[in-house]
């Protein structure tokens, strides 16, 4: 057939994850144990009375028709949610957005508010959904690198002025996703007023909200003074109730950017499956003790890997948050090199940090989506692979 793609799908390489994918097939087809630590989608369920109320409303035969903007009790039940976790009022009936997950807000935000050439600032490293959703739009993307040296915060000073003046949109997630690091009101602040001098909107990818560990916070950004003038968080139940495959998220703040946001949705799906919102209602307005369980269980997993691979000589920094390890390689290597040649000799999966922009490069992200017994094993085989001592003995 003559059919062309269009210019955009240029853009659009094949991922890592599927390079990972037909690596890790392979070492299966040899017979070798594969531990997957590669992708972020949580291995345990919901919490059962979550379940319980999507059972229940499933059942209900009048719940199948279409939900379109969503049901007013999720839109209180987010408010709810909000002054409750982080003492920040949001209004139900015009500061929320229904999302069919954050992935729909993330990759679908740029088209709402950029065209074609506009530029948006954007984390390096950072999720591929951010650079995906730009490309969609014809947008150009601006990094913001996170360093080390900065605590993997983005340098707002280094922002050209030139591109401060040209930016329409800026992209933060706090606590992050490939890099693992808090947010706090002193650098949202100083986001806040960046973004008022050049008429910036701020979206914050909330994501990873409720896995924080050591007894912290995770701040909304919206709990800043003046956030909602220029900006939106954006969040879902996937991570934070393991409801990753019901595909419900939402986007709390600015009134006017919700407004838009309604506007375009409304021609473009027809809302989330009444039973899900149902369940995500019960969930947000009394999560019962959950978010903390779940948390502790990450936590423990996290120590698991980082104590283990300390004793291997592989010194990696805990995270304060999320369900991953931004872990520093050993010298000697690249990113993707690391990672593949991991797999071959270990059969554990981790992704490379160069996946995630240039500036990850050095790192490789590991996803604790295992339980501690597969984490232990996992331990076991990177030690057998003699790879770490080897690196040892290259130096």
């Amino acid at each position: 057939m003559g059919i062309q793609p269009s210019k955009r799908m240029g853009n659009f390489t094949t991922s890592i994850f599927s390079e990972l994918a037909q690596l890790k097939r392979e070492q299966q087809r040899l017979g070798v144990e594969v531990i997957d630590l590669s992708v972020g989608s949580p291995d345990l369920p919901p919490p059962k009375f979550i379940m319980e109320e999507l059972a229940k409303q499933v059942m209900n035969s009048e719940q199948y028709g279409y939900s379109l903007t969503g049901i007013g009790e999720f839109y209180e039940a987010v408010s709810t949610y909000y002054s409750r976790r982080h003492g920040v009022n949001i209004a139900a009936e015009n500061e929320v957005a229904l999302l069919m997950g954050s992935q729909d807000g993330l990759v679908h935000l740029p088209l709402f508010f950029t065209d074609s050439g506009d530029i948006v600032l954007a984390p390096d490293p950072g999720y591929t959904a951010y650079e995906a959703g730009i490309n969609v739009a014809s947008a150009t993307l601006f990094p913001m690198p996170l360093r080390e040296e900065n605590q993997f915060l983005p340098c707002l000073e280094e922002i050209p002025e030139d591109i401060a003046r040209k930016a329409k949109m800026m992209i933060l997630n706090f606590p992050g996703n490939p890099v693992p690091t808090l947010g706090n009101k002193e650098f949202f602040e100083k986001v806040v007023a960046f973004a008022k001098k050049h008429q910036i909107l701020v979206v914050h990818d909330f994501a990873y909200s409720e896995l924080v560990f050591d007894h912290n916070h995770a701040t909304s950004f919206l709990e800043v003074e003046g956030a909602k003038e220029i900006g939106i968080e954006i969040n879902s139940l996937s991570k934070s109730f393991n409801l990753a495959g019901a595909r419900i998220g939402y986007i709390v703040g600015n009134k006017e950017i919700i407004n838009l946001i309604q506007r375009f949705k409304s021609n473009l799906d027809y809302g989330v499956f009444i039973p899900v919102q149902k369940a995500a209602v019960s969930a947000l307005i009394d999560d019962r003790g959950f978010l903390e369980q779940n948390a502790k269980i990450y936590e423990k997993r996290r120590d698991i890997l980082v104590n283990g691979f300390k004793e291997l000589g592989w010194e990696i920094a805990a995270s304060p948050a999320t369900m991953f390890l931004w872990a520093r390689i050993p010298d000697g290597w690249q990113s993707k090199e690391f990672a593949f040649e991991l797999l071959s000799r270990s059969g554990v999966v981790v992704t490379p940090g160069n996946a995630f922009g240039k500036n990850g490069e050095g790192y490789v992200r590991i996803a604790l989506v295992q339980n501690e017994e597969k984490l232990k094993l996992a331990i076991d085989k990177i030690k057998q692979s003699n790879i770490l001592a080897s690196i040892k003995d290259s130096k």
